[in-house]
Formats: structure tokens, C-alpha cells, sequence
């Protein structure tokens, strides 16, 4: 029996450089190793794991897109201070890479050299990380009703980011983002434009451009340009008290919004030449009211923008209070009446109790007076040294 034919060079090249795909899991193949994709966003750390079950007396290896050996077991190949040992053993070979930079993308190799010899692929993704965007176009300040376009612009982004506007809380639909490639082939610059217009509401309001991107996992990166409106004022006159009364002093407040704020007031009445009253200060003040005052009164805010008035109508009421109902007027008779009854029946409770309490003992005092005292007859025959009955009787009187 004839010895075996050499296998053709080229099954022998394909046999020997089979390897896994980037992501893949363990197979059948106890020999061939296994690794898995990752994505980083530039400036962070990736870990690149690569396992197997049969090492078969040989160690793993990584290697980086350019095929540079990294790792070669736990000994280092390349000197890259970013690139650290994290785990070494027959059956894993685990680096990480720091710091990493957008050249650090690409497909890294995990080898065992076996027979033949097994690889598997790795493939880093990094992130570009979009810069804060830019708004420009504003042009301060803006006039009631006038038309606003803003731009937005945001670089370093990869893949490219999406922009998006808000007015306040209000979203906006600006133009599709447009994507442009960077000088250095890697990042990409967006940029958006959006046009509305404005009104009275919208002074002071901000316009904002975010950036919607995977690097910032959820975090906030925008721009805001506050903006300014030029409106005409408006006005409302309030009064201090709201119900004013005779010989009160009232004091009527022209209230404005505006911008600009205004500085001119002009008061006046109905019927009334000239005008009450033409200066800076916003009230208009009455020190003592009287009936003549009512009227219609009128306010005038005057601004660079123009000028908006308001009126207010007064009528003084009489000062004096208001008359109590018959009703109200008799229940307050009816409880002095009841409140005094109460007091005289008090009062006489107390004199009957004190006049029985000194009747008895006048009586009792009477009683033994009677029996104690000689009889008028005794006293007056005693005084003659007679006796009772005798003609001769005289009469004294005491």
C-alpha cells in the first residue's frame, strides 16, 4: 500500500489560517478559540478576551489590525504603555487598551498555535465624540412678528450625530441634518438650520440646539441662544384699595409690560383739560376722595415701540357705614332688654334673701322686749306711790 499523497499547498494555506469570526462562540472545535465585538467611546478603556477550551500545549496571542503582536501569553511584544495584561492562563489571554484613540479601530486577532493554527476576530468600534454644538445667525434684537434663522453646527462626531431644537419645552422642526466628513476621514461635522417667527412671548426665550449621540450615552450636550423682542407696550390700570370710599385715598396703578419698558405715563379724565397728569411714575394718587372725583380715567404707556392705554371707571361710594336691617336693629334692642332683666332678677334674688334673713331677728328681738318691760299703768302709779285705781290718779307724760 503506497504511502498517502501530500495535501496541495493551497488546502494546506486555507486550513491554516481558518479562524472564527469576530463575535464568535465556542464551537465544536475544543482548540479554537473564541472572542467577542466591543465598542468604546474615544478616550476610554476596552478589555479584549479571548478564550479556549483545548490549549493543547500552546499559548494564545494578541495581535492589532496591523498585526503587531500585543501579547504573546503573559509576555508583552509591543511597547504601548495603554496596553495592559489583565488575565493570563493556558485557557484565556485577556488585555485591555486604554485611552483609546479613533486609529485604534479595527479588527484584532486572537491566535493559538496549534495544528493547524486557530484564530479568532475581534472588532473594536470607537465612538467619536460630538463636540458642543454652535449656534450662530442670531441678530439682537428682534422686532415683534419679525422672521429668526439660526444655524447649528456640531463636529467630532462618529457616526455622525443628530441635531435637534427646542423653544422653551416647545420643539421645533428645524431642516435635516446635513453631514459632512472631516478632514481626517474618521469623524463627521452636522449641522441644521431652523426658521420661525417671533413674538411678544418669545422675549427672552432660548433656542436650543442638542446633540443626539451613542458617545454620550443619555447625557445632555446643547447650546442655548436667549433672544430678544422689541414689543409694544401694554397696559391696565388697578386700584389701591379695590373698592374705594369717600374721604379714603386711593392711589390708581397704570401696570405695563413692554419692551422696552416704558417710561412715560400720561393720566387723564374724561371731560377734563388738560391732563392730570404727565410724568415717570406709574400711580396716580387721589389723598382725600370725594364724590367729584368719579369719572373715567385714562392711562397712557409710551415706549420707542409706541404706546397702549388703558381706562378705569370710578365711582365714589358714600363714607358712611352701611344701615343695619330693622331686624338686625331689634334683635340688638331685645338683648340690652334681656341682659338687664337678668341683672334686676339677680338683684332682687339677693335683696328678698336679705330681708327675710334680718326680719326674723327683728321680730325675735321685739318678742322679749313685750315680756321684759313694765306695763304704761304700772310705771305711772309707781311715779304717784298709789295704787291702781285711786281718784287721785295723775298723768305723766314721758
Amino acid at each position: 500500500m503506497g504511502a498517502p499523497s501530500a495535501l496541495p499547498l493551497p488546502l494546506l494555506l486555507l486550513l491554516a489560517c481558518r479562524g472564527a469570526p469576530g463575535g464568535a462562540t465556542p464551537s465544536q472545535d475544543d482548540s479554537q478559540p473564541w472572542t467577542s465585538d466591543e465598542t468604546v467611546v474615544a478616550g476610554g478603556t476596552v478589555v479584549l478576551k479571548c478564550q479556549v477550551r483545548e490549549h493543547e500545549d500552546s499559548s494564545l496571542q494578541w495581535s492589532n489590525p496591523a498585526q503587531q503582536t500585543l501579547y504573546f501569553g503573559e509576555k508583552r511584544a509591543l511597547r504601548d504603555n495603554r496596553i495592559q495584561l489583565v488575565k493570563s492562563t493556558p485557557h484565556e489571554l485577556s488585555i485591555s487598551i486604554s485611552n483609546v484613540a479613533l486609529a485604534d479601530e479595527g479588527e484584532y486577532t486572537c491566535s493559538i498555535f496549534t495544528m493547524p493554527v486557530r484564530t479568532a476576530k475581534s472588532l473594536v468600534t470607537v465612538l467619536g465624540i460630538p463636540q458642543k454644538p454652535v449656534i450662530t445667525g442670531y441678530k439682537s434684537p428682534l422686532r415683534e412678528k419679525d422672521t429668526a434663522t439660526l444655524r447649528c453646527q456640531s463636529s467630532g462626531s462618529k457616526p455622525a450625530a443628530l441635531l435637534t431644537w427646542k423653544k422653551g419645552d416647545q420643539q421645533l422642526n428645524g431642516e435635516q441634518t446635513r453631514v459632512q466628513e472631516d478632514p481626517n476621514g474618521k469623524t463627521f461635522t452636522v449641522s441644521s438650520s431652523v426658521t420661525f417667527q417671533v413674538s411678544r412671548e418669545d422675549d427672552g426665550a432660548d433656542i436650543v440646539c442638542s446633540v443626539i449621540h451613542e458617545s454620550l450615552k443619555g447625557a445632555d450636550r446643547s447650546t442655548a441662544q436667549r433672544i430678544e423682542v422689541l414689543y409694544t407696550p401694554t397696559a391696565v390700570i388697578r386700584p389701591d384699595p379695590p373698592h374705594p370710599r369717600e374721604g379714603q385715598k386711593l392711589l390708581l396703578h397704570c401696570e405695563s409690560r413692554g419692551n422696552p419698558v416704558p417710561q412715560q405715563f400720561l393720566w387723564e379724565k374724561q371731560g377734563s383739560e388738560p391732563p392730570l397728569k404727565m410724568a415717570q411714575e406709574r400711580a396716580l394718587l387721589f389723598p382725600f376722595l370725594n364724590k367729584s372725583d368719579s369719572g373715567v380715567y385714562g392711562c397712557t404707556a409710551t415706549s420707542n415701540m409706541g404706546s397702549s392705554k388703558a381706562f378705569y371707571t370710578l365711582n365714589v361710594n358714600d363714607h358712611s357705614p352701611v344701615q343695619s336691617s330693622p331686624s338686625t336693629y331689634h334683635a340688638i334692642i331685645g338683648g340690652v332688654v334681656a341682659f338687664i332683666v337678668f341683672l334686676l332678677l339677680i338683684l332682687l334674688i339677693f335683696l328678698g334673701h336679705y330681708l327675710i334673713r334680718h326680719k326674723g331677728t327683728y321680730l325675735t328681738h321685739e318678742a322679749k322686749g313685750s315680756d321684759d318691760a313694765p306695763d304704761a299703768d304700772t310705771a305711772i302709779i309707781n311715779a304717784e306711790g298709789g295704787q291702781p285705781g285711786s281718784d287721785d290718779k295723775k298723768e305723766y307724760f314721758i
